[in-house]
C-alpha cells in the first residue's frame, strides 16, 4: 500500500510539473512583454510593428498553453475515474486484511449515493487512513428474542459473532420471560471473557407498540425494534441490531467501523431489501406498505440512538405507522414496513449499507446478484418462515456455513482477549483460585476438578408448556442421560403422563442430533410438559449428579420423583403419586416415598399392568429385584419380601449403601457434586436425606423396572481401574467425614457403620 501511494504522488507531482511549468513561462513572456514595454497608445505608433511581432509570439504561446491544459485535464480526469472498487480476488485479501487490523475499506462501508459521488469525484482516495475500531472498544449489540425457539436460534448468531470477534462485546437482549431464563443460564454458565449481557422486559413494553395490527409471524415482539431508543440505556450512543436467524461470516467490528461513515442526518444504516416485495408485483393485488424503491431490510440496523433521540424517532415513527394504518390496515413484515414508511418520507435518515451486510434468504430473494458480484460475504439472514428450508438453489452453500457454527464447540470460544483490562468477574476469579488450590500431583486430580468445571448448561432447549394442577400434589419425573440412552425417552413417555425434566449430556453436535431426532418423534412432539436441558460436555466424567441438580433445578411442581432414564415407571404411577402425596399428608412431614425397583435381561417385556402380574414375573424368573446379584445392599432395606405382601405404606430404616429411587419435596437436598460417573452418587444423596431426617416410606403397589442395555463407560472404567475405585473411596471418605462436620453428633452412624462398596 505504502508503494501505490508513492507511485501515485510521483504520477501527480509530474502532472502538476506539466501544468505549472509551462504557466510560470507564460507569467515570465507576459511579464517581460507588457511591463517592460508600454502598452501602445495607436497602431500608428512607430513601436507597432515591434508590438505586432511580439503579440504573435504571445499568441502561439497560448494556443500551445491551451494544448497542455487540456492534455492535464484529460489526465487528471483519468486520475480521478481510475476504477477504486477492488476484483473479487483483491477484495477478499483486502477484507481479510481488514478483520486483521479491524480496519473497513471505503466501498464496505459507503452504499449511499452520495458516497458514491464523492468517490467519482476523486475526493476519496485508498492512501486516507481509513476508520478503524479500537482494540479494547465495546461492541454493543441488540437482540429481540422471546420463546424457546428463538432462544434456541439466538444462540448460533451469538456463536458465528464470537467465533470471529476481537473487541469485547455487550448484548442486551429485550426477552420476554422465557428468553430471560434461557439466556441468563447460559450466558452465566458459558463464562466467556469479555462478554457483558444485559436483559430487557419485553413484556413492560407490549404496550408501546401493542397497538399495531401485525400479520407477520414474529407477532408482537417483531415490533419491538421501534422502541429502542428509549429501552436501551440513555447514555448508549450506537448499537447494532441483529434478528436471531442470521449468521456472521466475519469480524462485527467490520460492521461496527460503519458508523463511521454515516453523513449529515443519517441515524439508520441498512442494506436494500433483496426482494419485490415492496414494488408489489409478487401477486396480483399484492398491496405492500409505502417504501423507498426496493425498501430496505431491517434484519440487520445500525442505530445512531443519541441522533434518533434527538431527531423525536418516537414521535417519527407513531405518526408515520397511525396515518399509514388508516389505509393498510396492519403491518405485514413487522417494524420493517414502519421503518420504510418513515424512510419514505425522510430517505435523508437512511445510509444504505452494501448487500453483503445482509444476503436476504426469503422464499421471493433476489440476493443471487449480491453473492455472484461479491466474493466476500459478510452476514447471511435467513428470513424465511420456513428457515433452512428455503426456496434457493445455492441454500446447500449457505446451510453448510449455518451448520458450521450450530454444530460447533461453544467451550472453545472461551478465549481471553489479550491486552484489554476487563472488569472482573468474580465468578471466574473464584473459581480459577479453587481451582489453583488443587494439587495437580494427587492421583484423584481429576475427579476433585470436575467437582468444579461450570458445564455450559442450556435449559428448555425445546418448547415447553405445563402449569402444575392447583391441588398441590403434582410432581415431575426427574431423570438424566446421554446420546446412548436416547431411545428410552418414547417409552418413558408413554408409561409417564405427568411433567418430565431431563437433562441431557451432549456435545453441540450431539444436541442437533436429538432435536431432529426428537422433531421427528410423533410421542415426544405430542407432549409439551417435557423440559429438555441440555448440559454440555467437557472433561473427562459423566457428570451424573451435576446432571441430576440441573434437571432438578427446573422442576416447577411440589413434588419430583427421582428416577433413572433406563427405569420405566409402571402405568399409572403419576397418578398413584399424586394420591400418595394426601394420603401420606407430604405437605407437613418430610417423607420420602420410595418407589421398588426391579429389574428385567429380556429386551422385549410384557410389561406387567399390575402388582400380581409383576408377581407372577417375579416367580417365573422373567423380573428380578434390581442389582440382586451384584448390589444387593443397594435396595435391599426397601424389604421385597414384606413389600409382596404388604397392601398399605410402611416405613423403613436407612442402611449403608442405601440407594432407592424416591419421590420429595422439590425443596430436598441437591446430590453431591464430588461423584462422578459411576459409584455412590445416590447413596450419598440418600445418606443426606437420612441426616436431614427424612422418614422412608415404602409404597405397597408402586413398581419400576430397569431396561437392559450395553454398560455405560463409566461402569466398565469402574470395573477396569483400580485407580479410579481408590479414587472414588477416597471422594467417600471425605464425604462422610463432611457430613460428621456438618450435622454433627446425628452423623456418627455413617463414620462407624461398615460401608464398603
Amino acid at each position: 500500500m505504502l508503494g501505490m501511494c508513492r507511485g501515485r504522488r510521483k504520477f501527480v507531482a509530474a502532472s502538476l510539473a506539466l501544468i505549472f511549468i509551462p504557466a510560470l513561462t507564460w507569467l515570465y513572456l507576459s511579464s517581460a512583454n507588457f511591463t517592460v514595454k508600454p502598452l501602445p497608445l495607436s497602431p500608428l505608433d512607430p513601436q507597432s510593428s515591434v508590438l505586432i511581432g511580439a503579440a504573435g509570439e504571445h499568441q502561439d504561446l497560448e494556443l500551445r498553453l491551451r494544448d497542455v491544459e487540456e492534455h492535464n485535464h484529460a489526465l487528471r480526469r483519468e486520475i480521478s475515474l481510475s476504477p477504486r472498487v477492488p476484483t473479487h480476488s483483491s477484495h477478499h485479501s483486502n477484507s481479510r486484511q481488514g478483520n486483521q487490523l479491524h480496519t473497513h475499506s471505503t466501498e464496505e462501508g459507503t452504499g449511499d449515493s452520495e458516497a458514491k459521488k464523492g468517490a467519482a469525484s476523486g475526493n476519496s482516495s485508498d492512501c486516507v487512513p481509513q476508520p478503524v475500531v479500537n482494540k479494547c472498544e465495546t461492541i454493543h449489540i441488540a437482540i429481540v428474542c422471546a420463546g424457546y425457539n428463538a432462544s434456541r436460534d439466538v444462540v448460533t448468531l451469538v456463536k458465528s459473532v464470537l467465533f470471529h470477534r476481537r473487541n469485547p462485546l455487550h448484548f442486551h437482549f429485550i426477552t420476554d420471560s422465557i428468553a430471560r431464563k434461557i439466556l441468563a443460564d447460559l450466558f452465566h454458565t458459558w463464562m466467556v471473557p469479555a462478554v457483558h449481557v444485559n436483559f430487557y422486559d419485553a413484556d413492560e413494553l407490549k404496550s408501546e407498540v401493542s397497538w399495531i395490527p401485525n400479520k407477520h409471524y414474529s407477532g408482537i415482539y417483531g415490533l419491538m425494534k421501534l422502541v429502542l431508543t428509549k429501552t436501551l440505556p440513555s447514555d448508549l450512543q450506537k448499537v447494532i441490531v441483529l434478528d436471531t436467524d442470521i449468521t456472521f461470516a466475519t469480524d462485527i467490528a467490520e460492521l461496527w467501523v460503519v458508523f463511521h461513515k454515516f453523513k449529515g442526518q443519517q441515524v439508520l444504516g441498512l442494506v436494500e431489501n433483496q426482494s419485490d416485495w415492496y414494488l408489489g408485483n409478487l401477486w396480483k393485488n399484492h398491496r405492500p406498505w409505502p417504501a423507498l424503491g426496493r425498501g430496505f431490510n431491517t434484519g440487520v440496523i445500525l442505530l445512531l440512538l443519541d441522533r434518533l433521540r434527538k431527531l423525536k424517532w418516537e414521535q417519527m415513527w407513531r405518526l408515520t405507522a397511525e396515518r399509514e394504518l388508516m389505509s393498510m390496515l396492519s403491518t405485514s413484515l413487522a417494524d420493517q414496513d414502519i421503518f420504510n414508511a418513515v424512510i419514505k418520507q425522510n430517505p435523508f435518515l437512511v445510509h444504505q449499507l452494501p448487500c453483503f451486510w445482509n444476503v436476504q434468504l426469503s422464499d421471493h430473494t433476489r440476493s443471487e446478484k449480491c453473492y455472484k458480484d461479491v466474493s466476500d460475504l459478510k452476514v447471511i439472514h435467513w428470513n424465511s418462515p420456513k428457515k433452512l428450508r428455503v426456496k434457493n438453489k445455492h441454500v446447500e452453500f449457505f446451510r453448510n456455513l449455518y451448520l458450521t457454527f450450530l454444530e460447533y464447540d461453544g467451550n472453545l470460544l472461551r478465549r481471553e482477549l489479550f491486552g484489554c483490562p476487563s472488569e472482573t468477574d468474580h465468578n471466574s476469579e473464584n473459581l480459577q483460585k479453587t481451582l489453583s488450590e488443587l494439587d495437580e500431583d494427587d492421583p484423584c486430580y481429576e475427579f476433585r476438578r470436575e467437582r468444579f468445571t461450570v458445564h455450559r448448561t442450556h435449559v428448555y432447549f425445546l418448547h415447553y408448556e405445563y402449569e402444575p394442577a392447583l391441588d398441590n400434589t403434582d410432581v415431575t419425573l426427574v431423570a438424566q442421560l446421554s446420546m446412548d440412552r436416547l431411545q428410552m425417552l418414547e417409552a418413558i413417555c408413554k408409561h409417564w403422563e405427568g411433567p418430565i425434566s431431563l437433562a441431557l449430556y451432549l456435545s453441540d453436535a450431539e444436541a442437533q442430533q436429538f432435536l431432529r431426532y426428537a422433531q421427528g418423534s410423533e410421542v415426544l412432539m405430542s407432549r409439551s410438559n417435557v423440559g429438555y436441558h441440555i448440559v454440555y460436555k467437557e472433561g473427562q466424567f459423566y457428570p451424573v449428579n451435576l446432571l441430576r441438580n440441573v434437571a432438578m433445578g427446573q422442576v416447577n411442581t411440589p413434588y419430583m420423583f427421582l428416577s433413572d432414564i433406563d427405569f420405566l415407571p409402571m402405568y399409572g404411577l403419576y397418578e398413584y403419586l399424586r394420591k400418595s402425596v394426601v394420603q401420606l399428608d407430604m405437605g407437613n412431614t418430610k417423607k420420602a416415598l420410595v418407589v421398588p425397583a426391579f429389574e428385567t435381561l429380556r429386551y422385549r417385556l410384557s410389561f406387567p399392568k399390575s402388582k400380581a402380574e409383576l408377581l407372577s414375573q417375579l416367580d417365573m424368573g422373567t423380573l428380578f429385584t434390581f442389582r440382586y446379584h451384584v448390589w444387593t445392599k443397594g435396595h435391599a432395606p426397601t424389604d421385597f419380601a414384606k413389600w409382596r405382601t404388604a397392601t398399605t405404606p410402611y416405613r423403613v430404616q436407612w442402611e449403608a449403601d442405601f440407594e432407592p429411587y424416591v419421590m420429595v419435596r422439590r425443596e430436598s437436598p441437591e446430590y453431591d457434586r464430588r461423584f462422578v460417573g459411576f459409584g455412590w452418587n445416590k447413596v450419598a444423596h440418600i445418606m443426606e436425606l437420612d441426616a436431614q431426617e427424612y422418614e422412608f416410606v415404602v409404597l405397597p403397589n408402586a413398581y419400576m423396572i430397569h431396561m437392559p442395555h450395553a454398560p455405560s463407560f463409566d461402569i466398565t472404567k469402574f470395573r477396569s481401574n483400580k485407580q479410579y475405585r481408590a479414587c472414588l473411596k477416597t471422594l467417600k471418605e471425605e464425604f462422610q467425614q463432611n457430613m460428621s462436620r456438618r450435622y454433627g453428633f446425628a452423623a456418627l452412624k455413617y463414620m462407624t457403620v461398615d460401608n464398603n462398596s
